[in-house]
This record gives structure tokens, C-alpha cells and sequence, in this order.
């Protein structure tokens, strides 16, 4: 199973020199592609592949002015290319918007593939460097694991890192569990769990806010160009990259005990990218990075054998009663708790919620199907479910079927 292992790194003032100028040649050597691969669509609606950037690349070395690109590894230049070949495969794909064109102050990274990099006695020597790496070991790479890929990156702060993806033989899965629990996401919870647990959200770019305003009202004061605004730079790239470690940091010590603690785990398959549209809570879902904790949660019940549930994001699992069933018409999103009207039941909304996305993921994994309430029809839907069926829409254990409505955001 392939695995990365990212380390700090302290490069020499010959190591920076070089790696400034990669990163900046693979920048260029993007931007420049780019600009050719959007230039020929809108002129002549013709697309380019890798294999034309490839021999534009061979063109612009030959070209005076542009001779210092031969003054680093084509590796990472061609890397580059590979990459911009994958984002436009995302863009004609309908998974990813058009590629941007990629700044210099956003820091860069460079890949190097086995051809532009020696691994001898544990260090890393890149292409052109005499000098293997300096790298801050903070764990070491299993034994008998050699890197097939290593990336170099700079941050916007000016920290560097490695990351160096091996096989990695020595994931093993979890000892087996008999747990399940359901996870709703939220706000000022960032989950409530189906065992009544509530997960209070940090809040990290609320809780640094003032801070960042501050430092960006003085770098808006600085004149372009000089060397006070880079400073000035500096310390807005350095809050920001604060509130990004700490939410990361977060994230995986809270994904790693759910994973290992729960045999099965199920959330909700949330359209993230739609529910930031609304601006009154864009700010506060991209703060809890809901996408993230189903990424961390994704990959790791893969390594560890486990098993994660994505329920259908129109399941009503905070209108539904979990000891009953019965299913209220609204629910605005001041209402914390709600008596049901059918048994009597004071729920309280996370929590109840969390345990009907437990109960329609165990239903999932039984029955292998979408959950959703058969109270709510939508025409188009009811078709192609009788188009499966031949005329009867499948109906399960729980009073469930295919049918679904509008999603509204999640507290």
C-alpha cells in the first residue's frame, strides 16, 4: 500500500539557490503550457495533450531567452506537465474547475521521479545536488522501503518539506471490533456520535481572526515591491499556516481514535461544495473542513480495515425520529430539541440525528442501497427506480426508499 512520509527540511544556501530556481522553472514551465493549451481552444477549439507541452517544452530550451531551464532536472519540469494533463482530465471530467495558473508567493513544489533521485544509506540526494538533503527525521521509513517518488515543496511561509511515497509493508489492520457509530457534522459540535458524545468544534480560524485582520490591515499598508511588504507577507502566510496545522493536527488525532476504536463508521455523503454557497455559513463549514475529516476518515478505514458508510445526502436524519420513525415537515436550525409528535420522545437534534445515519448505514451495508425516506417523492427519481424495479420501487427493512428532496445546511 502506498504511503507518504513528509519531513521538515533545512536545505543549504547552494540547496535553496537550486531549489528556488526548480520551483520557479516548474512554475514557469506550467504557466506557459497553460496559457498555449487555453490559447489553442479559444483560437481554433483544439485541445492539447501532454505529448504537444511535451515538445513545446523541447522547443523553449532551445530558446535564448529561455536557455536557464536547462539550468535544473527536466524531471520536475515534465512533472510538471503531467500535472497540468491531470487537471485538465479533472476540468473535461466535470471534476474540478479550469486550471489556474499557479503564483510565485503561494510557495511550489517540484516532483522528482527514480531517474532525478538517489537514495543511498537512508539520505536523499536530489539531481544536480552534490549534497543529499538535510531532513529533520521525525519517524523513520520502514525497513526495506524505498521511495518511488519524492516531492519537494515550499509554503507560503517559507518552511520547506519532503514528502517521499513508498510501499509500505507494515500497515496493518486494527484488531476487530464489534463497535459501530454514526456521525453527524455540525457547527458548534463538529460531530455527534450515535453514543450520545458530542465533539466540541475548535473553531481555529474564529479563535485566530483578530490576529489575522490585524496583520493583513498591516501588510495593506506596504508599498508593492518592497522589502517591508514581504516581511509584513510573512507573518499573514505564518497565521494562516498556524490555523492550517492546528485544524490538520486536530483532524487526524480525532479521525485516528474513531478508526481505531469503531469497526464501522457512517456519515453523511454531504454536497459540501453546494452548502458553501450559502455566505451566512460558508465561512463557519470551511472552518470545520467537514471534506477533510471524510478524507482522513476515508483513507485510514482503508489502511486499518474498517469499514465507512457514506449514507445519501437526503435522508432527513434530523426531521426523523429515531425511536418511532415518524418524520416532521420542518426543522429550522435554532430548534436543538424537539418532543416527537407521534411517541412523546424529547430528542436532542445532533444526537438523534447521528443515530438515524447509524441505523440507515447499517441498512445500507445489509441491503446494498441508497436510503431514503418513502414519504418524500421526486418524479424523476420514482422513474428510474421503476426502470430498475419493473415498476416497483425497492422498499426495505426499515420503511425506507429511494425518493429524495432538497438538502438544506447541516448545523
Amino acid at each position: 500500500m502506498q504511503r507518504a512520509y513528509r519531513y521538515r527540511f533545512y536545505p543549504t544556501t547552494e540547496q535553496e539557490t537550486l531549489l528556488r530556481r526548480t520551483l520557479g522553472c516548474t512554475r514557469l514551465v506550467y504557466n506557459m503550457a497553460l496559457a498555449a493549451r487555453t490559447q489553442a481552444w479559444y483560437e481554433n477549439q483544439e485541445r492539447v495533450g501532454y505529448a504537444q507541452t511535451s515538445s513545446m517544452l523541447t522547443s523553449w530550451k532551445k530558446q535564448e531567452e529561455l536557455s536557464f531551464l536547462n539550468e535544473v532536472s527536466c524531471v520536475p519540469l515534465q512533472q510538471g506537465l503531467r500535472n497540468l494533463q491531470k487537471a485538465f482530465a479533472n476540468f473535461w471530467a466535470g471534476r474540478a474547475k479550469y486550471p489556474n495558473f499557479k503564483k510565485k508567493h503561494n510557495g511550489g513544489s517540484a516532483e522528482f521521479t527514480k531517474s532525478a533521485f538517489r537514495w543511498k544509506n537512508g539520505q536523499v540526494f536530489l539531481a544536480k545536488c552534490s549534497e543529499h538533503l538535510p531532513i529533520r527525521w521525525s519517524r523513520q521509513i520502514p525497513e526495506n522501503c524505498t521511495p518511488s517518488t519524492i516531492t519537494v515543496k515550499l509554503d507560503a511561509r517559507g518552511r520547506w518539506y519532503v514528502s517521499l511515497l513508498v510501499d509500505d509493508h507494515t500497515i496493518k489492520p486494527f484488531p476487530k471490533t464489534d463497535k459501530s457509530i454514526g456521525l453527524d457534522v455540525g457547527i458548534n459540535s463538529l460531530i455527534a456520535t450515535s453514543d450520545g458524545e458530542k465533539i466540541t468544534n475548535p473553531k481555529h480560524f474564529k479563535r485566530l481572526h483578530k490576529k489575522l485582520r490585524r496583520v493583513q490591515k498591516v501588510l495593506s499598508r506596504k508599498k508593492k515591491g518592497s522589502n517591508n511588504r514581504q516581511k509584513a507577507r510573512l507573518k499573514v502566510a505564518k497565521v494562516h499556516a498556524h490555523i492550517t496545522d492546528t485544524r490538520k493536527d486536530f483532524l487526524h488525532k480525532l479521525t485516528t481514535q474513531l478508526v481505531r476504536e469503531n469497526q464501522t463508521i457512517v456519515v453523511e455523503d454531504l454536497a459540501i461544495k453546494n452548502m458553501v454557497k450559502n455566505h451566512k455559513l460558508a465561512l463557519a463549514i470551511s472552518d470545520a473542513s467537514w471534506g477533510e475529516l471524510t478524507r482522513q476518515l476515508d483513507y485510514k478505514c482503508q489502511w486499518y480495515g474498517r469499514d465507512l458508510i457514506k449514507i445519501d445526502r437526503w435522508f432527513p436524519s434530523s426531521k426523523r425520529c429515531g425511536n418511532c420513525g415518524h418524520i416532521v415537515d420542518k426543522m429550522p436550525l435554532d430548534i436543538r430539541e424537539w418532543k416527537c409528535p407521534e411517541c412523546g420522545i424529547i430528542h436532542d437534534r445532533d444526537i438523534n440525528a447521528s443515530q438515524n445515519i447509524l441505523a440507515a448505514g447499517l441498512a445500507v451495508s445489509v441491503c446494498g442501497a441508497n436510503i431514503r425516506p418513502d414519504n418524500h417523492k421526486v418524479e424523476g427519481q420514482l422513474r428510474k427506480s421503476r426502470s430498475r424495479s419493473g415498476g416497483r420501487r425497492p422498499r426495505y427493512a426499515n420503511g425506507f426508499a429511494e425518493t429524495g428532496r432538497k438538502q438544506k445546511p447541516k448545523s
